[in-house]
């Protein structure tokens, strides 16, 4: 029997990609031709997502950053206190000065060596302040989320604890920037309070109300005199020029009245008896929830003023406030307060504020004389840290 015969198959053969030698002409193919292929063309709808997806992941990101740095701050703050207490307490307490300023020296130059410059000497006496200067940990404990370490550097160099004190809590409630609270200082806020004014039983009261409640009263809102020299008036001006330049100049004003103020209206009508009156400006404080009519005065103070501001306000009571806003209040800004005479009339009572109208170095010198009978001194901190 004959074998059957299978076919054969051809030896199997390398295949050699074909080249343009060949007579062909391939297009090349690249990574990103490949990509293209696998992944498949975003639809508009898909774009949207992206876009949403990428705003609020980023919003998350961001809330946390600043979670972050709250905390951390905090934390620092904290420790800063610690260490300045634990200092204070056990080596410049317990022992002679100028052996305690030896300790101090000594440990602030091991320390930066070992931790940095940020625990070096300087800082360290920066914590020493810091502890002195507010000895209760839980008032350190209240505001360090708010305020920041170089917040408090600034605050520890107040000497005059109500006047601190003032600072301190109006950087919380108000959320001012280190900047800002220095630019306050200088401005010598306090001293122009109608707060600064008082006995210190009332301001005391005054500062607890704002410690345990956030409550601005307006004995902390007002001030006297208001610094007006960003207006830039002649010598000799009218009450509508002076009207003029605090609307071209809102932003200023504003600033100066303090923070919380929103304007409302000007030459704002009241109409009684068929006889209509202007009230000259009219704002409104959000966190006191009043509304405040402000009235300009080129000449001195006089008892009539305040009638004619006791008018606007009964009419603002009854026709403008809203059920839950406080009663609205009134500033008189003047060229001359007479102090004597708005005692007598006893305006504060009936929420009128009178105040002068000056530019800035005479409200410094004012001020200055103002405060004599409490040291308002203020030594100037050390930046580094």
């Amino acid at each position: 029997m004959t074998p059957r015969k299978h076919a054969q198959r051809p030896p199997p053969t390398s295949q050699k990609p074909r080249t343009k030698a060949d007579g062909v002409s391939l297009p090349r193919r690249s990574r990103g031709d490949a990509i293209k292929k696998a992944t498949p063309a975003a639809l508009p709808e898909d774009e949207a997502t992206v876009a949403t997806l990428v705003r609020d992941v980023g919003a998350m990101i961001d809330v946390a950053r600043r979670q972050v740095a709250v905390t951390t701050n905090a934390t620092l703050t904290g420790l800063y206190w610690q260490i300045g207490r634990r200092v204070r307490t056990e080596v410049l307490d317990e022992r002679r000065a100028a052996y305690g300023e030896v300790i101090v020296s000594a440990v602030g130059r091991q320390l930066e060596a070992d931790y940095g410059r940020g625990f070096g000497e300087k800082s360290l006496r920066h914590m020493i302040r810091f502890a002195q200067a507010f000895p209760d940990a839980e008032i350190v404990s209240a505001l360090r989320r708010q305020l920041s370490w170089t917040h408090f550097k600034q605050l520890s160099y107040i000497d005059d604890e109500l006047k601190r004190t003032f600072y301190a809590e109006m950087c919380r409630v108000e959320g001012w920037s280190t900047r800002a609270l220095t630019e306050r200082i200088d401005g010598m806020l306090f001293e122009r309070t109608a707060l600064s004014k008082k006995p210190d039983a009332l301001v005391r009261k005054e500062l607890a109300a704002l410690q345990d409640k956030s409550e601005l009263s307006p004995a902390l809102v007002f001030r006297d005199p208001y610094v007006l020299d960003f207006l830039e008036l002649a010598d000799a001006y009218s009450e509508k020029d002076l009207e003029t330049a605090i609307l071209r100049e809102m932003e200023h004003f504003l600033l100066e009245l303090g923070t919380g103020f929103a304007f409302v209206a000007r030459q704002k009508r009241i109409t009684l008896d068929g006889d209509d009156y202007y009230l000259d400006l009219l704002f409104f404080h959000r966190r006191m929830r009043r509304l405040v009519a402000v009235e300009l005065k080129i000449g001195d103070f006089k008892p009539a003023d305040s009638g004619q501001m006791q008018l606007y306000l009964s009419w603002l009571d009854r026709h403008e406030r809203q059920p839950s806003e406080q009663p609205p209040l009134g500033i008189i800004l003047c060229a001359g307060k007479k102090r004597e005479t708005v005692e007598y009339l006893d305006l504060d009572a009936r929420g009128i504020h009178v105040a002068d109208v000056r530019d800035r170095a005479a409200s410094s010198q004012s001020a200055r004389g103002t405060s004599a009978p409490r040291d308002r001194s203020r030594s100037e901190p050390d930046c580094d840290t």
